[in-house]
């Protein structure tokens, strides 16, 4: 699609670094330049504001990804491509049927209820959960880390969504201030809301989680 635009040697394309290395490396292959935007700490998606400060004279592109079944904002980031005559392509996810979906949400609203001492995610207008991402509070990646651990010692399976974010891989390492890309990196932990769970399985993955949970506190 960049190619096809006519994107490639000598420009820039704004991206994420929060995951999705995949499109970094389109950019390069394009022959463009990929930089880096930070992201919106309730989507996990490129921030409008922090797309526009990364635009110069050769920005030609940005790539927005939609994460996790939540979708970015693309209101705002259709006025900054406008304003500065900027293509804006989206990276979408792959569609579940829509009770398969359904499933997930009353799954994702019973964790809502449920969970505490972990920060449970921004549900937003049309949330299909692909991942169903909390924040661990607490001193950042040791914290998680620790508490992933625990719970996969009760028969949680977790799993960590971005281990480094592309602006920390050593062939993409930009010198870059992202503040909400690194903390998002060191805070979350997708839980399992998979339409497949049972109210059992529900269960234990409250109970391991609150048993945690109240025992972490914020950093200060």
């Amino acid at each position: 699609m960049l190619r096809a635009a006519g994107v490639g040697l000598g420009d820039e394309v704004v991206v994420p670094a929060f995951g999705n290395v995949e499109v970094a490396e389109a950019v390069a292959m394009a022959g463009a330049l990929p930089v880096f935007a930070d992201i919106d700490p309730a989507t996990y998606c490129l921030d409008a504001s922090a797309v526009e400060a990364a635009v110069t004279p050769r920005t030609a592109a940005v790539v927005v990804v939609h994460r996790f079944g939540r979708l970015a904002g693309m209101a705002g980031l259709h006025a900054v491509g406008r304003r500065h005559g900027l293509l804006v392509l989206e990276q979408g996810e792959s569609e579940a049927p829509y009770d398969e979906i359904a499933r997930r949400r009353e799954r994702a609203a019973y964790l809502d209820a449920k969970l505490r001492g972990v920060r449970t995610p921004d549900g937003g207008d049309g949330h299909t959960y692909q991942q169903y991402v909390v924040r661990v509070p607490g001193n950042g990646r040791p914290d998680r880390d620790a508490f992933a651990r625990a719970i996969r010692g009760k028969g949680v399976e977790c799993r960590v969504p971005v281990k480094t974010p592309v602006h920390r891989l050593p062939e993409f390492r930009r010198c870059v201030s992202l503040p909400e890309t690194e903390r998002a990196a060191d805070e979350t932990l997708a839980l399992p809301v998979d339409a497949t769970l049972t109210k059992r399985d529900m269960q234990r993955i409250v109970s391991a989680c609150n048993a945690l949970g109240g025992l972490l506190q914020p950093a200060f």
